[in-house]
């Protein structure tokens, strides 16, 4: 389902965005009729209110849209999203009220409030189309808005039909669409090109690990992106309980992230050097599986003793994050649905990330303000090294005690990159319940903001 503006403009309703300040003088101004209409429809300009006025003809003479107040605009996001889809069947072009400032934003809002998740299930597409607001860079924000509905979809997506060689098949999608290369290292091969611990994960699974590798872009400063590509997490031997496995199929929430991402970049021509490398594996259970205090060798050479095999998304991502920094890349990202203490310290709608470089910090920041893509920063906090470093061997995949679960993480992928700038997202990848543009359902965090930020950063 594309997520495009509509073009046509011979039949679009004049739309105005009315906020709670001015909407008495906006109600004032209407011919009298037309205001008794509005104010007896209990129009005041509020948070998701909509309502079109009557003509003579077959479509009605004009729209509104509530924008509420400043107070009401902070609690939330999209705030066009929340009234598109009361609108009747047409099509709307903004002729007042809407901050310039704003009109990124909420035109991006309205695309993605078209999404749906109609793979197994018919759905409604949404019934008013909007024309691409004046001074928008209409062809952005539609890369964006496609780039995370397939970040949405790819979540959403249950395990049955969403395994490794499904992961895989939507990379060469992707990668066949921008016209990027790509190679993927399957099953017993990923030992040979020294990659032990992804197949170490994913060997008790029927459908084989791999690791998915997409290049694209031949000038421009070099970013990897690192996604975790964990297709179900069964928590391995140290199996999960019937609540927390659960969401599993979004355990690859950081491989549709960066796919997401990949996308917007590729599709908007950045100028960059983009490598893109997904772990796609299953934490099985069977008489193969890795278990509780073996040793692995990663492929940096870094021994790690496994104290729980459910915290396996840092043994994949250390392998991969291990052959991003050998090519020494301006700049490292992985993303990934790492640790249920990130979400205990943020909750699901904000983005936690960490990184050490004020320059990648100061853009990151800025553009999530202004996209609306909200991050958090956390600090890879070195005393804590020595959490993650047990007697019988250079790491401990799973710290006793509980504290600072997401930090101990971040620090352990942290050790497997040296020679790069590097940042690591622990995302949820999960709206808990319907929002304005985001249905209850997968969700794309920090790859809006990171998009606009890497245009500065990787410019300097």
């Amino acid at each position: 389902m594309p997520l495009r503006f509509a073009t046509n403009t011979s039949d679009a309703v004049d739309l105005h965005i009315v906020s709670e300040d001015n909407a008495e003088a906006w109600l004032s101004e209407l011919p009298d009729a037309t205001e008794d209409w509005a104010r007896a429809s209990g129009f005041k300009g509020g948070v998701g209110q909509a309502i079109t006025l009557p003509a003579s003809g077959e479509f009605p003479a004009l729209a509104a849209v509530g924008y509420g107040s400043d107070a009401t605009r902070k609690r939330g996001r999209f705030v066009l999203a929340a009234a598109a889809e009361k609108l009747p069947k047409g099509t709307y072009k903004i002729t007042s009220g809407l901050p310039e400032a704003d009109a990124e934003v909420e035109a991006l809002g309205w695309l993605l409030t078209g999404y749906r998740f109609d793979r197994y299930k018919k759905m409604s597409p949404l019934a008013a189309g909007l024309i691409a607001p004046s001074g928008v860079d209409a062809a952005r924000i539609e890369a964006i808005a496609t780039g995370e509905a397939l970040t949405r979809n790819l979540i959403n997506t249950p395990a049955s039909d969403m395994g490794p060689p499904d992961l895989e098949q939507a990379a060469r999608d992707l990668a066949a669409e921008h016209g990027a290369d790509i190679t993927v290292t399957t099953g017993d091969d990923l030992l040979e090109a020294n990659l032990p611990m992804i197949h170490t994960v994913g060997r008790a699974a029927d459908r084989a690990p791999r690791l998915i590798d997409i290049r694209w872009g031949s000038s421009g400063r070099t970013l990897t992106l690192v996604g975790k590509g964990v297709c179900f997490d069964t928590g391995g031997l140290n199996i999960k309980p019937a609540s927390s496995m659960g969401l599993m199929k979004k355990d690859m929430g950081g491989a549709a992230a960066v796919l997401g991402l990949a996308h917007m970049i590729m599709a908007t021509g950045a100028q960059v050097q983009l490598r893109v490398l997904i772990p796609a594996v299953e934490n099985s259970i069977s008489g193969n599986a890795y278990r509780p205090q073996d040793i692995l060798t990663s492929r940096k050479g870094l021994t790690v003793e496994i104290n729980n095999t459910d915290a396996e998304g840092r043994l994949v991502l250390a392998d991969a994050l291990a052959l991003a920094d050998e090519e020494q890349p301006d700049q490292i990202i992985s993303m990934a649905t790492l640790t249920g203490a990130a979400r205990v310290a943020v909750g699901p709608d904000l983005a936690p990330y960490f990184s050490d470089d004020p320059e990648f910090v100061a853009a990151l920041e800025a553009s999530a303000a202004k996209v609306a893509d909200p991050v958090w920063r956390l600090p890879f906090h070195t005393p804590y090294e020595t959490m993650i470093e047990p007697d019988v061997a250079d790491l401990d995949n799973a710290p006793k005690g509980g504290f600072a679960g997401c930090i101990t993480a971040a620090l352990f992928l942290r050790r497997f990159v040296t020679g790069s700038n590097y940042a690591h997202f622990d995302i949820y990848g999960w709206q808990p319940g319907a929002a304005p543009a985001r249905p209850k359902g997968g969700v794309g965090q920090g790859t809006r903001a990171l998009l606009d930020a890497l245009d500065r950063i990787l410019a300097q």
